[in-house]
């Protein structure tokens, strides 16, 4: 045992050591190091070094994060089932490994899966080192994961129990809706309006397909090459079988278009925005733009995309209600990491900007 002390939400790495040990195919191994990976706002995410008789090896753990989990959400057992559930398929996720039901080893359940070569593209310095055809590669790349995605034959991946499909939006627009009022800490401006204009406006029943429920640019790894390759599809904590234009709504909530950089600054005051609150990575030259984005999976999937400033709109609205879960949690002093002071001033941003796309829509 050579780790003594870790990062918040390991309390003992001895005793993380010692079920690993079982867990890993009852082979002894030695816990060298833990690292909290930045960047994600909910579940927390570890890399974890490993030596054993087998060699040296990383892992990643992933556990719920710390007070303030809403019922129904950070469920790691499902998480742990959809990537068993996919392993295999053609989207690309890590390896599950283990699951741990026992919330005395880490404080709460959790799973170990095996780490994934590539990098997260979060911000505009991140993907300036592509070229102009790279980064429009990897925009028809990401298309044809998203249609990927929603292709997933959910019988054949043992996944057809993942929710109940039919009546997805209606359900959503009730599950945030209960979200919000256990988080919220304070009254903002056009909340309500914009529920009662979501609602009024529900799009007719469509498609029932495995959503993501937070597909995006930072959360695929890639492999930087000549033409970059997404190595693995990452944080599937919301997915569910649902409308697939909820996807890809959420999607271009964060694709910024080049001439919309720093929209969302003016809500942070002086405070660069965090690692979660990035919005300008697809304004480097070569990425699609948000139009050409929706076309191009409208033509590989065949789907109308014509109402999609709906879905664009309910994204704004269900990332609003996951940052102020998130703020209530900061106010808490239950976050781990940096940046999460910034979450709570995006949200009344997140409704006005809700409020214009269906505007726009009309």
């Amino acid at each position: 045992m050579t780790v003594t002390s870790a990062p918040p939400g390991i309390p003992s790495p001895a005793r993380l050591e010692k079920w690993l040990s079982q867990a890993l195919a009852d082979k002894l191994v030695e816990l060298t190091d833990i690292q909290l990976i930045a960047g994600g706002r909910s579940n927390l995410t570890y890399r974890l070094a490993v030596s054993g008789p087998g060699g040296d090896r990383f892992l990643v753990l992933r556990r719920p994060p710390l007070g303030h989990v809403l019922p129904t959400a950070h469920d790691m057992s499902r998480e742990y089932r959809v990537l068993s559930g996919l392993a295999g398929t053609t989207v690309p996720v890590a390896q599950p490994v283990a699951f741990c039901d026992d919330a005395e080893v880490v404080g709460a359940p959790f799973y170990l899966m095996e780490h994934v070569p590539g990098v997260v593209l979060r911000s505009r310095q991140d993907t300036a080192v592509l070229t102009e055809p790279q980064a429009a590669d990897l925009s028809e790349r990401l298309a044809d994961m998203l249609a990927a995605i929603h292709g997933v034959d959910v019988e054949a991946a043992g996944l057809g129990g993942l929710g109940r499909g039919a009546g997805y939006l209606t359900r959503q627009l009730g599950r945030w809706q209960r979200q919000w009022e256990l988080s919220k800490t304070r009254e903002v401006p056009g909340y309500d309006e914009l529920v009662a204009r979501l609602t009024a406006t529900l799009p007719p029943e469509g498609e029932t397909t495995l959503v993501h429920g937070d597909f995006r640019l930072d959360n695929v790894l890639v492999a930087l090459a000549s033409q970059p390759r997404i190595t693995a599809v990452v944080d599937w904590e919301m997915a569910t079988l649902g409308d697939p234009l909820a996807d890809l709504g959420l999607t271009l909530v964060y694709w910024t278009d080049p001439g919309e950089e720093g929209w969302l600054e003016p809500a942070l005051g002086s405070a660069a925005p965090g690692p979660g609150l990035r919005t300008d990575a697809t304004t480097s030259p070569g990425f699609m733009t948000r139009a050409e984005f929706a076309a191009g999976y409208a033509q590989r999937t065949g789907r109308d995309v014509s109402r999609i400033g709906y879905y664009v709109a309910f994204g704004y609205f269900k990332l609003a209600v996951v940052l102020e879960g998130i703020h209530a949690r900061y106010l808490q002093r239950q976050t781990v990491g940096e940046g999460f002071e910034q979450e709570g001033q995006a949200v009344p941003t997140l409704v006005a900007r809700a409020h214009q796309v269906l505007d726009a829509d009309n």
